[in-house]
């Protein structure tokens, strides 16, 4: 906590310094299909990436956001497993939200990033810091938004998006978008595949085994009845095979498949100062394991979850709405290694926000869960925004976090443990917003207490069991900021982010495996007339593997750098981009080598 507090007293300090400019301008407003992130993130920071720029990152959703969120990724090679840590957490606590519906893998408790295609969505927004009252398990880290937007106007629009680079990838992904003043619908098909068989810059070996592909289809459809009555309908197909990367020619060659189909159906109302939401979501989740690839011997898992949710929000006056959640799932899985379950879990959230001055509104939250799966606590958060100046916007928020036990820590038929009770999180955290010109910057410091963490250890009979053991204490420092500037025929945009996190065992006071200390990120933009160039830069600090922190097998501290150009032509665009410019070797999972630098060729059509 000295750190902590030495930290936010230095920024404090310096601070003011950036309040000298004598323009103000207003934060960039964005619109969220997702009205939750939208109506209930006070004390909070948002960062939203929009389709426009989605389409200069590769397709997975681990580039998007490696390159633009302060968020840290660990992959075992390109297009491998690939997983984050959000403030210094793990990744079953960071939580993937499907248009508003939590994703995560019931069996892993986790989200892949490299299974999720950002080309599939128009929208993706990052929100740090707890959301377990709205969006459930998981929600301690922060959450990752996946949004469709639906529109309701006289218009057809299409897409069309092809990339080819080095490894012989192919990117391709079409969207089109219907719509009338009553009906809209948009769909989209997703297609990345790979060889992926690089060479490792720093030695004579090559990635062996490592080829992949993905589709994706996804469906967005909506009706209007009336400007107070519309019904929804969301849908997502998701089928992919991965070669897992040797680390030794020797071994077994694997690969595993993957298929994911997600539909939600919601209808909203709104009636005097009323407006009712009921949400009916299925999922599906199934995986197959090949310990090799040449024998149809597979270890399997599947998993399918209904969900329904009641929402009603009353706007009790201009400046004070109650929102009240119930929300019901019933999840069965069944698997190689776990017999037949089935999982209820009935939970109901309350929600107040108020606006007692134009310059200063507060949350208050609430939520309980009732199940008999696992022991669950009770959740709130007080959170708070204070307009100070026009250009200084100071936020708070102190809440309590959960994640529950997944399917494989409480029935895994070696180990499975029916006892755990679920992770608990106290969380707090403090922002400032400064906004002037065409210059934004955001400081947040926050401090995270876990208890209850679930760590599988050796158990006295012989194989390993899920206990309720650690506990983890994770706090630090968050920067963004964001430069625009516009004249004549050049258009010029800045952005950043710094992440400073400790994450500690308080027991043993060492650093948790995979978290660096220090990340930090810069893209730049620069377009003349139809010309443009893009230059991103990613700095990762070095890491420990070993819980006793042995400096011996860290992960050293790299660099990477990418240089796009390219030239807008109508509404269409076509560019070159080079990735890892500089040919730096690095790892971010031991003994899995990343690829040094390679291209790709892209065309962007719409019509």
């Amino acid at each position: 906590m000295k750190h902590f507090l030495a930290l936010i007293l230095f920024f404090g300090a310096i601070l003011p310094l950036f309040s000298q400019s004598d323009s103000i301008t207003e934060l960039q407003t964005v619109l969220l299909n997702d009205n939750k992130l939208a109506d209930f993130s006070t004390g909070q920071q948002l960062t939203t990436i929009t389709d426009s720029l989605l389409n200069y990152n590769q397709p997975s959703l681990t580039s998007v956001l490696n390159y633009n969120t302060p968020i840290y990724f660990k992959e075992n090679g390109l297009g491998m497993v690939s997983s984050p840590s959000f403030r210094g957490t793990t990744a079953q606590q960071t939580a993937v939200i499907w248009n508003g519906i939590n994703i995560n893998s019931q069996f892993n408790g986790q989200t892949d990033f490299n299974t999720i295609n950002a080309g599939s969505f128009n929208e993706i927004s990052v929100r740090p810091g707890g959301g377990s009252i709205i969006y459930g398990t998981g929600a301690i880290g922060g959450t990752v938004h996946l949004n469709n937007r639906l529109s309701f106007s006289e218009k057809m629009d299409n897409q069309v998006h092809l990339s080819y680079g080095s490894f012989n990838t192919l990117d391709a992904r079409y969207r089109i978008n219907i719509s009338t003043k009553k009906w809209t619908t948009q769909l989209s098909v997703t297609r990345n595949q790979s060889d992926n068989d690089y060479d490792y810059p720093e030695n004579d070996g090559k990635n062996l085994n490592g080829e992949f592909y993905n589709t994706s289809l996804n469906t967005a459809i909506g009706y209007r009845f009336s400007s107070a009555n519309i019904i929804r309908f969301y849908s997502q197909f998701y089928d992919s095979e991965r070669h897992f990367s040797l680390i030794r020619p020797s071994e077994n060659r694997t690969k595993y498949d993957d298929v994911n189909s997600r539909n939600l159906l919601e209808w909203e109302i709104g009636f005097d100062k009323f407006t009712s939401l009921a949400k009916i979501a299925y999922l599906e989740e199934e995986y197959k394991y090949f310990q090799n690839i040449k024998r149809d011997n597979f270890s399997s898992s599947k998993a399918k979850t209904w969900i329904a949710k009641y929402d009603l929000n009353y706007d009790i006056s201009s400046g004070m709405q109650l929102n009240g959640i119930l929300s019901y799932n019933s999840t069965t899985g069944v698997g190689t290694n776990i017999a037949e379950k089935n999982r209820e879990i009935t939970s109901a959230s309350l929600l107040f926000k108020h606006q007692p001055l134009e310059k200063i509104q507060y949350e208050l939250s609430f939520r309980k869960e009732v199940t008999a799966a696992y022991e669950s606590p009770f959740l709130y958060a007080v959170a708070a925004d204070f307009q100070v100046t026009d250009f200084y916007l100071l936020q708070a928020k102190i809440s309590k976090n959960f994640r529950i036990p997944t399917f494989n820590d409480l029935y895994w038929s070696t180990g499975g443990n029916p006892t755990l009770a679920a992770e608990e999180a106290q969380q707090f955290e403090i922002g400032n917003k400064f906004s002037f010109n065409s210059f934004t910057f955001s400081l947040t410091g926050y401090y995270n207490s876990i208890e209850n963490m679930i760590r599988w250890l050796p158990s006295g009979s012989g194989f390993w069991q899920p206990e309720n053991v650690d506990e983890v204490e994770t706090y630090g420092a968050e920067i963004l900021l964001n430069w625009k500037k516009n004249w004549k025929n050049h258009q010029v945009q800045l952005n950043g982010t710094y992440a400073y996190t400790v994450s500690e065992n308080k027991a043993t006071e060492n650093q948790l495996i995979y978290v660096p200390y220090h990340k930090a990120t810069t893209s730049l933009y620069y377009q003349f007339k139809n010309w443009f160039l893009e230059y991103q830069f990613l700095f990762n600090g070095e890491v420990f593997t070993r819980t006793d922190n042995n400096s011996t097998y860290n992960l050293e501290a790299y660099s990477l750098s990418n240089v796009g150009f390219g030239y807008h032509f109508n509404q269409h665009n076509v560019g070159i981009k080079s990735h890892n410019i500089f040919d730096a070797p690095y790892q971010n999972v031991e003994n899995r080598p990343m690829p040094g630098r390679y291209y790709s060729l892209y065309i962007t059509l719409n019509f």
